[in-house]
């Protein structure tokens, strides 16, 4: 614990080192190695991708768990030109590092770096990009399809993880696979269980084929048999019949979808691994294959395979202790301000529920959980059932708060117009990770839920400017019963001021001025010197400080805060128009949001003859990962890009 970093450093196996990762260039070179030998490479795969998260943070536990794997499928198969594709992307860094990108593992995750997940730009071995889960199979079938009608051989090769698989999506396309007949290689991933247990997260719905009554009474009959036999031959039968129930009720379930089932097979076992997946190279067979491998998230690395979630996502960390290096927050993170303001509502009203899918700790439904595990569901990585799961709740009667990041939340669009919105049912979304989320990058990041929700009948929508906001924000969800609503707040902590102890609600479609320039006889009272500047979410806080700037350049200043997307405040819109000269609206999403909304009231009002509106949004374009700083000032939404925008917008 009190080793200082030049201690640390003297200790960290260097890349000179390795036995065998340094002759490897490209997947094709693992040809050359024998079986022995590759077994000391994924030791090296492994001791390197703990070495590089270490430096730069990321996915640490699920890459740990497929270095024997990521290994066997490049010894086997002819990558790019086989199709190798990676779902979700979380496990792909020992993928990387066989695939030319070990000597930039160490700009993982950062700005101008290699991707924390699988990206089609970044390189011809990632044929998928991938980072939401359980789209693999779909993709993979694509690939298959597309194989068959030009004629050619390659293989394509599937990943998926035990919890990719409990989405709807996933099935959907083994069912159509088991149709279609193609040859498709699919492996599954679990490493939720160690190999003596059941199938991981499949587990409940597979248990159901084993408690069928044929079944019961053959295991009941088969048990009174074994009770007259001497205890060795007993527990011998004992351990039979654990291992045929389990391989029964994994493999049936597949094979009935028309899945040719194997496994399942010890994923850290490169003597299994190898030997099984030649054969299933060399067999040709047609149609669909699913491969079951069992592996241990963490695998090798002590600190992780200890840790609760075993090093899932991680911070830079010291490779000896496992301590992540972790700062203090000055101020608490907006999930946080959620989940316990939800907490003290739910103290107060039984008919608060909360649902996740799959994110409990990412969204705050682990502390809501704790404190009410009969009212907490997380449904699995299944966007769609949660969003239709909360429309029967509020049908009975209930207050459903759905908490989602705003990427996964896309996901379920259809649920949200047919399932709520149409119905006008009471259900709440809390949108978490609105806007951009920094080393996570495009496919996380919340863009697009203002433009997408914004055109939908009976939604309301809100959007805190600080962590006080959030609070009021949630108890006015909680109290609104007349449809739909959600609000969005961003990744990270707040601003540092002060929460009320007993937020009030809000009320609704209503904003708000937090700024006025103090009247002044020696300043100009000209329209064209007076700006509105209209904010919608956390970008208040730029608005707050371009405001002396502009000041110091003769501008009078208003800033608002809107507070509701849907229902506008047009009181306060037509307000500003009269008044000043130019509007600016600042928003956190993509274009078609917040700003399209003031646009098209004022143009209906004809206030843009004597007022000019200019919406600033996000750039229409996927930014790449870096900082969130970094990336709100590539996308132009700072107090420095605000005050260029009204520089240099002519007057009307």
């Amino acid at each position: 614990m009190g080793q200082t970093n030049a201690q640390h450093r003297e200790r960290e196996p260097s890349a000179a080192s390795y036995t065998e990762m340094d002759a490897i260039r490209a997947p094709q070179d693992l040809k050359t190695l024998s079986d022995d030998r590759l077994k000391t490479l994924a030791e090296d795969i492994r001791r390197e991708t703990i070495l590089s998260v270490a430096r730069t943070g990321g996915h640490l536990g699920a890459s740990l768990g497929v270095v024997e794997l990521t290994v066997a499928l490049h010894a086997v198969f002819d990558t790019p030109e086989d199709r190798l594709i990676w779902d979700v992307g979380h496990q792909a860094y020992p993928h990387k590092i066989l695939t030319g990108r070990r000597d930039a593992m160490d700009t993982l995750r950062q700005g101008g770096g290699l991707s924390g997940f699988t990206k089609r730009t970044e390189s011809p071995y990632d044929p998928f990009g991938a980072g939401h889960s359980s789209t693999s199979i779909s993709a993979g079938l694509g690939m298959a399809v597309a194989r068959d009608l030009a004629g050619s051989r390659r293989e394509i090769v599937c990943v998926i993880g035990d919890g990719a698989m409990s989405a709807g999506m996933a099935y959907e396309a083994m069912n159509n696979a088991g149709d279609l007949n193609s040859r498709l290689i699919v492996i599954l991933n679990d490493n939720d269980m160690s190999i003596a247990r059941p199938t991981g997260a499949l587990s409940k719905h597979l248990t159901r084929l084993v408690s069928s009554r044929p079944y019961m009474n053959a295991r009941e009959a088969a048990k009174k048999l074994a009770a007259a036999l001497p205890p060795p031959l007993r527990r011998a039968v004992g351990k039979a019949e654990e291992a045929a129930r389990h391989a029964l009720h994994a493999g049936t379930m597949f094979e009935d979808i028309g899945f040719y089932y194997i496994g399942p097979v010890d994923g850290h076992d490169l003597d299994t691994l190898l030997p099984v997946l030649r054969n299933v190279k060399n067999s040709r067979r047609n149609g669909p294959v699913l491969i079951h491998v069992i592996t241990e998230k963490g695998k090798g690395y002590g600190h992780a395979e200890t840790a609760a979630d075993k090093m899932h996502g991680v911070t830079t960390f010291d490779v000896l202790t496992g301590n992540q290096k972790k700062s203090t927050p000055a101020a608490p993170a907006y999930t946080k301000v959620f989940a316990n303001t939800l907490i003290d509502l739910a103290r107060q009203d039984e008919k608060i529920i909360g649902i996740t899918a799959a994110m409990p700790s990412g969204t705050g439904m682990d502390s809501f959980g704790q404190a009410f595990p009969d009212r907490t569901f997380d449904v699995g990585i299944a966007e769609q059932h949660a969003v239709t799961f909360a429309a029967g709740l509020a049908c009975e009667g209930y207050k459903p708060f759905v908490a989602v990041y705003s990427t996964f939340l896309q996901r379920a669009y259809d649920q949200i117009i047919h399932d709520v919105a149409l119905q006008n049912l009471p259900v709440r979304f809390a949108i978490d990770r609105a806007g951009l989320v920094g080393a996570d990058g495009a496919t996380h990041a919340g863009s697009f839920d203002i433009a997408s929700l914004a055109c939908l009948p009976h939604m309301v929508l809100m959007a805190p400017s600080d962590e006080a906001e959030l609070a009021r924000m949630v108890v006015t969800a909680a109290a609104y019963d007349d449809g739909p609503l959600a609000f969005r707040f961003p990744r990270g902590n707040g601003t540092g001021v002060a929460i009320p102890e007993t937020p009030e609600v809000l009320e609704i479609g209503k904003g708000r001025v937090v700024y006025k320039t103090p009247a002044n006889p020696t300043r100009s009272a000209d329209k064209d010197r007076r700006i509105a500047l209209l904010s919608y979410g956390t970008r208040l806080a730029e608005c707050l400080t371009a405001a002396p700037m502009l000041e110091e350049k003769g501008y009078a200043v208003t800033v608002a805060d809107a507070r509701f997307a849907k229902p506008l405040d047009t009181d306060l819109i037509e307000r500003l128009a009269r008044d000043h000269a130019q509007i600016l609206t600042i928003e956190e999403g993509a274009r078609g949001g917040f700003g399209s909304l003031v646009l098209e009231h004022c143009a209906a009002r004809d206030f843009l003859c004597d007022c000019r509106v200019r919406p600033m949004t996000l750039p229409d374009r996927f930014q790449d990962h870096d900082t969130p700083d970094r990336q709100y000032a590539e996308a132009g939404l700072t107090a420095a890009t605000i005050v260029e925008t009204i520089e240099k917008s002519p007057a009307i």
